[in-house]
């Protein structure tokens, strides 16, 4: 079974455009529901990322920073591990660059957590895949690479929300 990791984007951008909380909701219990099921994880770092929010004027809190600190929905989607130092660095060091300034380390954000998680999979013998609204850059070099190149070059598996919602299957009727 292949553990797909998400980045926040995938939540963030699903909530403000095509999948909102409030519009789809049985895109979110899907979600919930894979967490559960143990096909969706998302990493602690992620969790935080998304947590800080954006706030809309017309609203007291964004509706995913709610939807993710409810009990039930961050402990189905939490990841629970930790991220190996040695791996991290190797992401890095290897898909972005060795010589990175602090200022670029900085920039990247926690994308190079969601790398080093999906590496451990290859230790414990598991599949996983890193999911992404990000798309593929070549051209772009050091801290401003992008998750599916940075993928690529450490050979883990990466592939967008569309790509998640048709392997498992996703359905607004998922229920019935």
């Amino acid at each position: 079974m292949m553990l797909y990791l998400l980045d926040a984007n995938v939540l963030i951008t699903a909530n403000n455009t095509y999948y909102a909380i409030d519009q789809v909701p049985e895109f979110w219990e899907w979600i919930r529901d894979q967490g559960v099921n143990g096909r969706i994880k998302v990493p602690l770092e992620i969790i935080e990322e998304i947590q800080k929010g954006r706030k809309r004027k017309e609203e007291k809190e964004d509706p995913l920073v709610e939807w993710i600190r409810d009990a039930d929905n961050h402990s189905a989607l939490l990841l629970n591990e930790e991220c190996d130092p040695a791996s991290l660095q190797h992401v890095i060091d290897k898909g972005y660059a060795s010589d990175l300034t602090e200022d670029e380390i900085e920039q990247l954000g926690r994308d190079p957590f969601l790398v080093a998680y999906a590496m451990a999979g290859d230790k414990t013998g598991d599949k996983r895949c890193v999911v992404t609204t990000e798309i593929s850059k070549p051209s772009r070099k050091r801290q401003n690479r992008h998750l599916p190149d940075v993928c690529r070059a450490l050979s883990v598996q990466c592939c967008n929300t569309f790509a998640l919602t048709r392997a498992l299957e996703f359905r607004t009727s998922w229920k019935s």
